[in-house]
This record gives structure tokens, C-alpha cells and sequence, in this order.
């Protein structure tokens, strides 16, 4: 496979660093302004630096990247179904390789912009729908811009990650190494599109949108896909977050909509205790027949020190008609994931999964189908940042 994108990030590279020497040395070669009054002449105006707006452009950039490399073994010896991105049976693989350049805008800087480009299993994986092979590697690509109204704004045009869900694309970011039922089977995973996020107060922040749809750069009707967010912090401790996305997302259909609701709650119990649910609900309309899909994710983490944290995971996901697996069924998930963190930038994770169905679709080596599949992985995550 060829990487467009290769000569970009050698590029980036090499940019970066000697910018990032520039920004250091900057204050120790401007020399002092001349005193008018001890010259006995008129104030002059210093000579512009050329490169004072490009050096200040830098200064608020973020340049970050992860590692994320696994390997798995399944009870059936075949690859597994209902997971995201750890897939591959009995083998070594490279789930996802990022790098990625953001700078956040401001009131003062309104101006800003994400590149966060994914290589691996995963990007081919999470874009296997999208006909734009263009965009495969681009995970989030879009510019910012803060609009002076209250407190700011915030304006952000292009693809971005979807603000449904418990979990992310970036494991490192979640507290188990697989993906849940309802991050693979029940929400998209991005938008291409415009968005707009307002912060109320320290409580609540406001986000809505209007996209092409569910995991599609390229549309593939002529409607529009609208998304609506409600993120509550009552207090410290609690939050609270409702999205709902609806709209058309069958090919060539401006008639029947998807509709999504997802909630989502998290506690912190105390700084060695967090406690999460979400769920999920949606319908849609295939041929004339409604089908709907819906579940429920619970999870702990106890961080027993800085080093060591243990996170249980329970799911359970009805799909009534078999539109979102292929099966009409209901499935659950149990998973225990141990965590160990000998640096702040770098952890393994050992997990057991089992997932398990009331109907025999797990297909085993020897081609048998039973009700269950159970996995061991071994997650190796590492991330680096130059943001403080």
C-alpha cells in the first residue's frame, strides 16, 4: 500500500525541530530598543521581525504521535467478530501508528487546526465503508475558527471524531484494550462536516453539527446528517453527557432517517475509583421495515497506584433485526483488562474478553459455529507529546 502521505510527515519533521530551536533562542537574539531620550532624537519605530508571526504561530502547536502494537489469541483460532481493531488471531500486528499536529484556537489567536493521520490495521479497518481511499489514513483533518460570541465559538470544518460513545478510537485514552460491543456495533466512529462547540460555563458545553453522516467522507445521498450535544458537570466529580444524531444514511434515500440516542455518565468515586456507563438506542428503516438496535456498557477502574490499574467491562446489545451484526441476536461481553505503567508515555495492557451470543455464530478452526468466543491480548501502547 502507498502512503501519500509520507512526504508530508518527513516534511512535518523537519520543520518542527528546528522551529521548536527557533521559539528557544528567540528572546536571546532580539537586542533591547534604543533609548529616544538618551539620544536626544524622536522615538523610531524598531524594524518589524519577519519572522515574529511564524515563530508565534508554532508556539501554540501540538506535535504528538502513538505506537500501538498487540498481539491476540482467540479460543476459536479463527480472527474475531464484533471487535474493532484487535482482530488478528495468533498473530503480531500493528494496530494504529499516529502522528498528529494540532493547534487549538483562541479569542486573542482565533485561527486553528487538527491533522491526525493513522496508519495500521486499524485505519483500514474503521474506513472499510468509505469509497474515498483519499482519506484513508486521515483520521481527523479539519481548521478551526473561534468567533468572538461570549466566551468563544468554536467553529471546526472537515472530518472529525464522532463525540458519541464511552470510548474513542485511541485506546491509550480508554480504560480497556478492546473496543466495546457499542463503539464497533451501535454509533459511527467520524463525521466530515461543520460543527460548532460553545462552552455555557465550567458546567456545561454545548456541540452541534451538520455532517454528510455515519463514517462517510464521501456522501452518499443528497441529505445531511445533524448531531446535537449536551455535556453536563454538575460538580466536579459527575458528568453527564446526551448526544443524538439523526438523519438519512441509506445510499440514495433522503426519506428515512437514522436515529441515535447516547447517553453517557461518569463518576469519580474518590482518586482510586471511577465508575462509567453508557447506552445506547437506535432505528432505522431498511426496505420499509423499521430495525432498531440497542445496549448498555458498564465499567470500573480501581488505580491501585501510579503504576498498576485493573478495569472490568460488562456489556450487553440487542440487534432485533440483525442490522448492525448480520444476525438477529443478543450479545454480551465480559472484559478484564490489568494495566501497568512503568512510564507516563508508555503501558501494557493484559486483558481477558469473552463475548458470548444466544445464537451459534462464532465459526471455530475445525468449522463448527458455537455461542461464544474468548480472547487473551497483550496491548503495548506508547505516545509522546510536546504539549506541557
Amino acid at each position: 500500500m502507498r502512503y501519500p502521505f509520507r512526504p508530508f510527515l518527513t516534511g512535518l519533521f523537519a520543520l518542527v525541530i528546528p522551529v521548536s530551536m527557533l521559539v528557544s533562542t528567540a528572546s536571546a537574539q532580539t537586542a533591547p530598543a534604543p533609548d529616544p531620550a538618551a539620544q536626544g532624537g524622536a522615538a523610531q519605530t524598531p524594524p518589524a521581525n519577519p519572522d515574529a508571526g511564524f515563530l508565534n504561530f508554532f508556539r501554540g502547536t501540538e506535535l504528538g504521535g502513538l505506537a500501538d502494537v498487540y498481539y491476540e489469541y482467540f479460543s476459536t483460532k479463527q480472527n474475531a467478530l464484533f471487535h474493532a481493531f484487535d482482530v488478528d488471531q495468533n498473530a503480531f500486528k500493528v494496530s494504529m501508528a499516529e502522528v498528529w499536529l494540532t493547534k487549538a484556537p483562541a479569542m486573542d489567536a482565533p485561527v486553528g487546526f487538527k491533522i491526525r493521520l493513522n496508519f495500521g490495521e486499524a485505519p483500514r479497518l474503521m474506513n472499510f465503508n468509505e469509497p474515498n481511499t483519499d482519506v484513508l489514513n486521515v483520521e481527523e483533518g479539519f481548521v478551526s475558527y473561534m468567533a468572538p460570541v461570549g466566551k468563544g465559538l468554536q467553529f471546526d470544518v472537515g472530518k472529525f471524531s464522532t463525540t458519541a460513545g464511552a470510548e474513542v478510537i485511541e485506546a491509550k485514552d480508554d480504560w480497556n484494550y478492546s473496543r466495546s460491543l457499542l463503539f464497533q456495533n451501535a454509533i459511527p466512529l467520524y463525521h466530515a462536516g461543520l460543527r460548532a462547540t460553545y462552552t455555557v460555563n465550567d458546567q456545561v458545553t454545548l456541540i452541534g453539527g451538520v455532517v454528510n453522516g455515519w463514517n462517510d467522507v464521501t456522501e452518499n445521498n443528497t441529505g445531511k446528517t445533524v448531531l446535537a450535544t449536551v455535556n453536563y458537570k454538575p460538580i466536579p466529580a459527575l458528568q453527564l453527557v446526551e448526544n443524538y444524531i439523526g438523519g438519512p444514511e441509506q445510499p440514495n434515500d433522503n426519506k428515512d432517517w437514522r436515529n441515535l440516542s447516547d447517553t453517557m455518565v461518569m463518576y469519580t468515586v474518590n482518586p482510586m475509583v471511577q465508575v462509567m456507563a453508557n447506552y445506547d438506542y437506535g432505528h432505522d428503516t431498511l426496505n420499509g421495515a423499521g430495525q432498531t438496535w440497542q445496549g448498555v456498557a458498564g465499567y470500573v477502574k480501581v488505580q491501585a497506584n501510579k503504576w498498576v490499574a485493573v478495569s472490568p467491562r460488562v456489556e450487553w446489545f440487542k440487534d432485533a433485526q440483525g442490522f448492525m451484526t448480520g444476525t438477529a441476536q443478543q450479545l454480551k461481553d465480559f472484559t478484564f483488562t490489568v494495566e501497568l505503567k512503568p512510564a507516563d508515555n508508555f503501558m501494557w495492557r493484559i486483558e481477558y474478553r469473552g463475548d458470548f451470543s444466544d445464537q451459534s455464530v462464532f465459526k471455530s478452526s475445525d468449522g463448527t459455529f458455537g455461542k461464544n468466543q474468548q480472547s487473551i491480548v497483550l496491548g503495548l501502547l506508547y505516545n509522546f507529546t510536546t504539549k506541557p
